[in-house]
């Protein structure tokens, strides 16, 4: 048996030993041996996707929203290069994906066919695993190290190159990838650092990432804040935010320069969990890098690829803040334990932020008995996030490519359902309408609602097409202001003078892009609102039927 199964059947058995369901694909003629096996062997799930951008998309929220990585398949190098873009994003992320990449035959390489290219090396800066099977016998142990390496946490890109006869030659072997190891926990030390600094009365905030913005996580970091005065904040661009009704609020650093520099201003310690320091995302002249303050000091407790979960339990609990491990791990459903005692860990009576006594949270804060209610009239951001609010479905999945236009939507959705944000996190335009997809066949049960700006959803508008094969339970809300919005602000940002040539290179009308056009050629049913009560009856219809729909937002 062993000796009649190809390369291309002993990665497809290896990958499903190993609980990998799914694989988002793009493939070409290198690829065929393995889309065969895939035909062959049941166990997973195939998504076509019509370009590489949208299967990279697609791979990285899958992750973001299941815990597991899905493979994707691209072909060769110039097919990885299109979908460099959002590993870039997924990099960012820190999302597992074992990135499949079909390749020349060992034997074709040297003629330097046109296809031909260094696909190692382009795919080295966003994988941080990186290897080209050599034969058929080595298939299986080379896809189980690239799953081992895509399951370190916090979860990274694994790219396996797979030359066409490493595929098609016989001697495959079936390989088992090693469980995923727990997070390291973080050092005793910056623990108790973190804690002296807390206790000294000094101006201190924590700046919270990955796992550490869990529902569990992000209430202990609440309680700690609030019972030594400290502030906290998440990054610019998050991966993942638990919110909505009952849970904690908060707010993110924003992207403007001098929004950014004043939401740290008079900060004396920065507490990192789970994330890097904060810079701009561009230098512009006369500004600083770093957001925060030049006499502030920057301290770890948890690095990203540590615990920051099982940090901040150790910290609650030697600060006499909390018990517990702060509720549920966002990557590790797996793992066992946090670092810290136990005993009620696994409860959700008994999660910290439950005991609203010992918050002493009010209820108008938390918007408990605020309910949100739908806006009217004509369309504004603050509206538009206040219908969206009103409307979205309990535990919805909110997408978030707004950009310019999104900026001031967070304040209006605190008081949302329940719902988990997820955003473009590497600044490459593109994501939404992938990430959409992607978090639609990871979480099928729930409403996935997209906010996308026109702009930039033409990047990959291709998404809409996989959207209506699949049936997946998506709502696209595109932003179309038709222009670059964005970059006007950018314009005035670094100091330039457009004139009509630079904002022609800014402007998406002439001729103006139909969205419902677009989304209808592509098989997903669309209309157009150009007031909020067109919006309103438009976003309730959607998300009460099953399947894609699109609206055009006339902004």
């Amino acid at each position: 048996m062993t000796e009649k199964m190809n390369g291309a059947e002993s990665l497809v058995h290896t990958l499903i030993a190993a609980g990998i369901d799914t694989v988002f694909a793009n493939p070409g003629t290198s690829e065929m041996h393995f889309v065969a096996a895939l035909d062959r062997i049941p166990g997973i799930r195939c998504v076509l996707c019509l370009h590489e951008n949208v299967v990279t998309g697609a791979a990285d929220a899958y992750w973001r929203m299941t815990g597991k990585p899905a493979a994707t398949l691209l072909h060769c190098a110039p097919g990885l290069a299109n979908g460099l873009a959002n590993l870039h994003n997924a990099m960012r992320a820190r999302s597992a994906i074992v990135n499949i990449v079909g390749d020349q035959a060992t034997y074709h390489r040297p003629l330097d066919a046109v296809l031909t290219n260094d696909t190692e090396g382009w795919a080295r800066p966003v994988s941080g695993f990186v290897r080209t099977a050599a034969t058929a016998a080595r298939v299986g142990a080379d896809a189980a190290a690239a799953i081992e390496a895509a399951r370190t946490y916090p979860g990274q890109i694994a790219t396996l190159i797979l030359p066409a006869d490493t595929a098609w030659d016989a001697g495959g072997v079936v390989a088992q990838a090693a469980l995923p190891a727990p997070a390291p926990h973080a050092n005793v030390h910056a623990v108790e650092v973190a804690a002296r600094l807390l206790r000294s009365g000094a101006p201190t905030m924590l700046l919270l990432g990955g796992a550490a913005l869990m529902e569990g996580p992000l209430w202990l970091a609440h309680d700690i804040a609030q019972a030594t005065g400290a502030k906290m904040l998440g990054p610019v661009s998050p991966a993942r935010v638990a919110r909505g009704r009952g849970r904690v609020p908060l707010m993110r650093i924003p992207y403007p320069i001098d929004m950014a520099l004043e939401s740290l201003k008079g900060i004396k310690n920065l507490i990192l969990v789970g994330t890097t320091e904060p810079v701009a995302f561009f230098a512009y002249p006369g500004k600083p890098g770093y957001l925060y303050p030049e006499d502030c000091t920057v301290h770890v407790l948890a690095r990203p690829d540590e615990d920051g979960p099982g940090a901040l339990a150790t910290l609650a609990k030697m600060l006499g803040v909390a018990e517990g491990c702060g509720g549920p791990r966002f990557r590790g459903d797996d793992e066992k334990g946090c670092g810290v005692d136990e005993k009620g860990c696994g409860d959700d009576e008994k999660k910290p932020g439950d005991d609203e006594k010992k918050r002493g949270d009010d209820e108008k804060k938390r918007g408990d008995d605020n309910l949100p209610v739908v806006a009217t009239g004509a369309i504004t951001p603050e509206k538009l996030a206040q219908s969206l609010a009103a409307l979205m479905p309990e535990d919805a999945i909110i997408v978030d490519e707004a950009i310019s236009y999104g900026r001031g939507f967070y304040p209006y959705t605190f008081n949302a359902p329940k719902h988990d944000w997820v955003q473009l996190t590497g600044g490459a335009i593109g994501a939404g309408l992938p990430m959409a997809t992607g978090a639609a066949i990871g979480a099928p049960d729930r409403r996935v609602i997209v906010l996308q700006a026109d702009g930039s959803g033409m990047y990959t508008v291709q998404a809409l097409w996989t959207q209506a094969r699949e049936k997946l339970n998506v709502t696209n809300i595109i932003l179309s202001n038709r222009k670059y919005a964005i970059l006007l602000h950018e314009l005035a940002n670094v100091g330039a003078n457009p004139g009509p040539t630079a904002l022609n290179m800014l402007d998406l009308s002439n001729p103006d892009l139909n969205w419902v056009q677009l989304s209808e050629g592509m098989g997903v049913p669309a209309a157009q609102a150009a007031s909020m009560d067109e919006l309103n009856a438009l976003l309730k219809a959607s998300v009460e039927r099953p399947g894609p729909f699109l609206i055009e937002l006339l902004v």
